[in-house]
């Protein structure tokens, strides 16, 4: 595991943050019933949760697109973070920054391919792709294996299966599968 992640992965609070963001793109997936509709393109969300605030030399900013920070400054905060990300998952696109300390960037982005740096050529070899993976995916199990990146979450706008991925390891659950036993179907 890199080092800033290991840092803090056994941290309470980054911990604490990662789930937030889980279980909020969980919510949003069962909560959205078009699915099953042919050519309906469902809610989505990309978080990484970063050790280093200085991303900008792996990521590019999305455009106009932007996390409402004026409505919702934190992972933590207590009014409004399911209604943001629930917003956020329609109506923006991008990679969300949540710092470790939860605060989350305004600016949305655009993750690089690994590679784009000297000394990442190496890393591209630990990342396997598995069949599932679409684009959002495939940038997210890369993301997280760079040194800065403690864990990335992902929502598919394809299939409501929601993703982490630590350190380039995928734990990935589809949307029949959330929730488990407490699912209310």
């Amino acid at each position: 595991m890199n080092r800033l992640a290991i840092e803090y992965v056994g941290h309470e609070r980054v911990r604490e943050i990662v789930d937030r963001l889980t279980y909020c793109a969980e919510h949003v997936s069962v909560s959205f019933d078009g699915w099953d509709e042919p050519h309906v393109k469902g809610p989505g969300l990309y978080f990484a949760v970063v050790a280093d605030r200085e991303y900008g030399a792996y990521a590019d900013p999305m455009g106009d697109n932007r996390w409402p920070r004026e409505r919702c400054p934190s992972a933590f905060a207590a009014d409004g973070f399911v209604e943001v990300v629930e917003s956020v998952s329609v109506e923006q696109d991008g990679g969300v920054v949540v710092a470790v300390d939860g605060e989350i960037e305004s600016q949305m982005v655009r993750f690089r391919d690994l590679g784009t740096r000297s000394g990442e050529s190496d890393l591209v070899d630990d990342v396997n792709y598995e069949p599932w993976m679409g684009s959002r995916h495939m940038s997210a199990i890369e993301t997280s294996i760079r040194p800065e990146v403690v864990a990335t979450v992902t929502l598919s706008e394809e299939t409501g299966r929601v993703s982490v991925f630590r350190d380039g390891e995928a734990d990935s659950m589809q949307r029949h599968e959330l929730g488990g036993r407490w699912r209310a179907e």
